[in-house]
């Protein structure tokens, strides 16, 4: 996993959200600053929640808006910035470029969970960091099993002494059974796969690609989605449970989120694109989706 994501070692834990819970607390102490991207993951949310520091939110893929409060804060004691690689609900990319160049420029120290960037992103699948050729400025990557990987359990990359200090640190970590072998003989299997069989990336974004036009030219709002998360903006829970329910009863799954997923009123039904989708496949989707809109349009 460490050579993976062009990391020194790397240490697994049981899931994807111990590792944001148990790392964090770890990197901070009582007077430092974390600051993060508004839209992150919950796990993130947690993990700054049982930390000590202070937690300040910058506005969705803001530079300026992230660039302000960096350049408020004590100097005195550490900052770290955390983001989502690609962010799961939105389906865009963090500007790691930008975030790298402000933590350069400001001294902070930058983590990136790249749960939904991994086998998708950069070279070989390796993440958002290697996309924008940034690994080397990116002091921690995290990952999870659960997503490209198709098992359980999560990881944390860096260089050695951090992640010698969060094996012997991380509650989390320490305090958790370790994760089935079956789980860890997937995991690696799936490493193999996304190592030797490029073309499935390649199929992937292709058919991200086709799917995403298809859709705004139905006049689907897909927001700023450019990665094989493809959110469709429908705004009230119910309706968007009904369009929920048509769609697996014509055959097409798709994930209902409301909030605390998304922001109250903001509902989407988020469709996620896999490298062994056919064309034939996206097309039915689309057509039940432009069919359920219609139905669902004139009742309302």
């Amino acid at each position: 996993l460490a050579e993976f994501v062009n990391k020194p070692v790397a240490t697994i834990f049981s899931t994807g959200f111990q590792v944001n819970m148990g790392t964090i607390p770890c990197l901070v102490g009582r007077n430092d600053l974390i600051i993060i991207d508004e839209k992150n993951h919950a796990s993130i949310i947690e993990g700054c929640r049982l930390a000590f520091a202070k937690t300040l939110k910058y506005k969705h893929n803001d530079m300026h808006d992230l660039e302000r409060i960096l350049q408020k804060a004590d100097k005195s004691h550490s900052t770290i910035i955390i983001t989502d690689g690609v962010f799961s609900m939105e389906g865009d990319i963090a500007k790691i470029d930008k975030i790298c160049e402000l933590a350069d420029k400001y001294k902070a120290s930058v983590m990136v969970d790249d749960a939904h960037a991994l086998g998708v992103l950069g070279k070989n699948g390796s993440g958002t960091a290697s996309h924008f050729n940034l690994t080397d400025k990116t002091d921690l990557i995290m990952g999870t099993f659960s997503k490209s990987f198709a098992s359980i359990g999560g990881f944390l990359a860096g260089d050695f002494d951090i992640i010698n200090y969060i094996r012997h640190n991380a509650r989390s970590l320490l305090f958790s059974a370790g994760i089935p072998p079956a789980s860890a003989a997937t995991v690696l299997k799936a490493l193999e796969i996304i190592k030797n069989e490029p073309e499935r990336i390649k199929n992937l974004w292709e058919n991200t690609n086709y799917a995403s036009e298809c859709l705004v030219q139905e006049g689907f709002d897909i927001g700023e989605s450019t990665t094989p998360i493809i959110p469709i903006l429908i705004g009230e829970d119910i309706k968007t449970f009904q369009y929920a329910t048509m769609l697996l009863e014509n055959g097409v799954y798709v994930n209902p989120v409301v909030a605390p997923g998304v922001e109250k009123g903001k509902a989407i039904l988020r469709f996620s694109l896999m490298t062994t989708h056919t064309k034939k496949q996206i097309d039915k989707a689309i057509d039940v989706l432009v069919k359920t809109h219609e139905y669902i349009k004139n009742i309302y």
